[in-house]
């Protein structure tokens, strides 16, 4: 059984920070249980593309408001707590938070723990992982 509170991954190196975002990575690949959890806060008036082509990700919000793009439709969904979206189709987006969103987020493959968002938008993706 694995049991891990917040207030000890923050300041950790699993807790990584970039100019948009920062994401606190609660469950990562080498926990080998197949898929990484990460407790994550975008930061308000920002604007991040990303495009997950090497990954499958689920979002569910827990806290503020925002607006993701699907950049394929052009579509728009509004973002509040409640709101789950699935990038079942590699989707490139982009999310632009109205106030600091917090959200709790799950990838497939599980993540390592240091990715940050290459020129693509993608995490990289390491080399004995299978895209998904």
């Amino acid at each position: 059984m694995i049991v891990r509170q917040l207030k000890d991954i923050e300041g950790t190196e699993r807790d990584v920070k970039t100019e948009t975002w920062a994401s606190r990575r609660l469950i990562l690949r080498d926990d080998q249980v197949g898929f990484s959890v990460h407790d994550t806060i975008m930061k308000k008036g920002t604007d991040t593309m990303m495009w997950y082509k090497n990954h499958i990700e689920a979002v569910y919000c827990i806290e503020g408001e925002g607006e993701i793009e699907d950049l394929t439709t052009g579509t728009v969904h509004r973002i509040a707590p409640g709101t789950l979206y699935l990038l079942n189709n590699h989707d490139k987006h982009r999310v632009r938070p109205k106030t600091d969103l917090r959200m709790v987020c799950v990838f497939n493959p599980a993540c390592t723990g240091q990715e940050v968002h290459d020129q693509s938008g993608a995490y990289p993706l390491l080399a004995d992982e299978t895209p998904v």
